[in-house]
């Protein structure tokens, strides 16, 4: 149909799951991705009352927000080969990591809040 015999539908998946676990899994991770940098612009606004602490809280988020958007393809591909290995493994050094920077990021806003 498309001139090319090799376009099977099998062989263009990723992956034969059908709960679409690796997708479900990217959508998580965009709705992080979307809640740091909505965290960002709420920083930003604490600028005139905060100074550098809040323009370093917006910087923080947007940095783990970059990180999270750069990494999310190879956790994709990472996923899909896991489901088609039967081998998956989690993410935990990213989701160590933003869980972690996202703690610190909260803690220095209370401290700022608190002081400030």
């Amino acid at each position: 149909m498309f001139g090319r015999s090799d376009l099977h539908p099998a062989r263009l998946a990723p992956h034969d799951d059908s709960g679409l676990q690796p997708e479900r899994t990217s959508l998580a991770w965009g709705r992080t991705l979307l809640a740091l940098v909505v965290t960002a612009c709420f920083f930003l606004r604490w600028m005139q009352w905060h100074g550098w602490l809040a323009g370093a809280l917006a910087l923080g988020s947007l940095l783990v927000a970059l990180f999270v958007w750069v990494m999310q393809r190879r956790r994709y591909r990472a996923g899909a080969a896991g489901i088609r290995d039967s081998r998956l493994a989690p993410a935990l050094r990213s989701v160590l990591l933003v869980g972690l920077t996202v703690a610190g990021l909260a803690g220095l806003s209370i401290w700022g809040i608190v002081t400030g």
